[in-house]
């Protein structure tokens, strides 16, 4: 009769990384499941889009936020009165949401380009 050899029980760190190699295998599968869902999703967009003509990327953008882009601050100017504050520049569309030190920069900017003069602290005045 063959001798009956006992397994040693496994130390802490070994049966750590068996854990984690099975959670590791868990997680690589759900994202593959994922993966599989969202592409599923994507061919069902880009059929829907084909019966009304529309390409994925415009749709997709239609759906997105308008924030974000770049400022053009020579368009923001012309919008403004002839004498305007820091405030008066967060009143134009667009820029509501920019930080102070974004619109004073842009104020800085146009200084900078002689297309407006700093009258007294806190109020300036476009050049022609």
């Amino acid at each position: 009769m063959p001798k009956a050899t006992r397994r040693k029980p496994a130390s802490r760190y070994e049966e750590f990384r068996r854990q984690a190699h099975r959670l590791a295998a868990g997680l690589a599968k759900e994202i593959r499941e994922g993966e599989a869902e969202l592409e599923r999703l994507r061919a069902d967009l880009a059929r829907l889009l084909g019966v009304i003509g529309k390409r994925i990327g415009a749709a997709v953008d239609e759906y997105r936020t308008k924030s974000g882009g770049r400022t053009n601050w020579r368009q923001a100017l012309l919008k403004l009165p002839r004498e305007f504050k820091a405030a008066d520049v967060r009143k134009i569309r667009g820029l509501a949401n920019k930080r102070s030190s974004e619109i004073f920069a842009g104020i800085t900017r146009w200084i900078d380009a002689g297309m407006v003069k700093r009258k007294t602290r806190g109020i300036y005045q476009r050049v022609k």
